[in-house]
C-alpha cells in the first residue's frame, strides 16, 4: 500500500497507518470512533492501542505488532478492543506494507472491521440450531423433577438438586439420567392402587381447595 492511497471503506470499517521509524499511529475518524474518541480528540499510540485490547488478546496483538516490525510482512488479527463507554467490538484487523514514494517500506496500514454483528448473527445460529434440543432436555428434565417430587414429597429445587447429585456420581449427563428416569417410570405400570385412589380423589377435588 503505497503513500497517497485512500481506499473507501464501508460503514463500521475505517483505516490507521503506522509508521515503524517513529513509531506513529494515524487512525482514520471511523477507527477512533470505534475506540470511543472523537475526531482528533486523541493522538493515537501503540501504548493507547494496547490498553484498549481485551485483556486476553492485549499479548497476542503485542507480539503480532512486535513481528510486523521486525519483519515488515502483512498480517491479520481478529481480536476483541473495548472503547472508552466500556463496550466490547470485536474486530478484524488486516495490516498491509506502507512504503514511501521510492518505494521503501516505511511502515503498515490496512484496515479496522467491526465483526461485532456478525459474531452476534454466529451465536444466535448457534442459539437457533440448539434450541430444540436445550428445549426437549429441559422437558424431560421437568418431567423427571415432577416425579421425584411426587414420590418423595419435595419441591423443585430439592428434586433438582437429588437428579444432580445422581449425575455426578454416576458420571452420566443430567438428560441422559432424566430420560432414563422418566423411561423407567413407564414399567412401574403406575402408582399402587392405594396411591392412585388418593391421587384420584385429588385430581377430582383440586378444583374445589381455596
Amino acid at each position: 500500500m503505497e503513500l497517497g492511497l485512500e481506499p473507501r471503506f464501508p460503514q463500521h470499517t475505517g483505516s490507521f497507518r503506522f509508521w515503524f521509524a517513529d513509531q506513529r499511529w494515524e487512525w482514520s475518524e471511523a477507527v477512533a470512533a470505534l475506540h470511543g474518541y472523537g475526531p482528533g480528540e486523541v493522538e493515537p499510540t501503540t501504548e493507547l492501542l494496547l490498553a484498549h485490547k481485551h485483556p486476553d488478546d492485549r499479548g497476542e496483538v503485542s507480539d503480532t505488532l512486535e513481528t510486523v516490525v521486525e519483519t515488515g510482512l502483512p498480517f491479520s488479527s481478529r481480536h476483541r478492543i473495548i472503547d472508552t463507554a466500556g463496550v466490547m467490538h470485536h474486530v478484524l484487523v488486516v495490516g498491509d506494507q506502507l512504503r514511501d514514494s521510492v518505494g521503501a517500506l516505511v511502515g503498515t496500514a490496512g484496515f479496522y472491521i467491526d465483526v461485532t454483528d456478525t459474531v452476534a448473527a454466529e451465536r444466535q445460529v448457534t442459539i437457533d440450531e440448539q434450541l430444540p434440543e436445550m428445549v426437549a432436555a429441559r422437558e424431560v428434565i421437568e418431567q423427571a423433577k415432577g416425579a421425584l417430587s411426587a414420590i418423595y414429597g419435595i419441591n423443585a429445587e430439592q428434586a433438582f438438586a437429588v437428579l444432580r447429585w445422581r449425575s455426578q456420581e454416576t458420571n452420566t449427563k443430567l438428560r441422559v439420567l432424566a430420560e432414563k428416569l422418566v423411561a423407567g417410570l413407564a414399567a412401574f405400570g403406575g402408582a399402587d392402587t392405594r396411591t392412585r385412589t388418593r391421587f384420584d380423589h385429588l385430581l377430582l377435588t383440586v378444583h374445589e381447595q381455596p
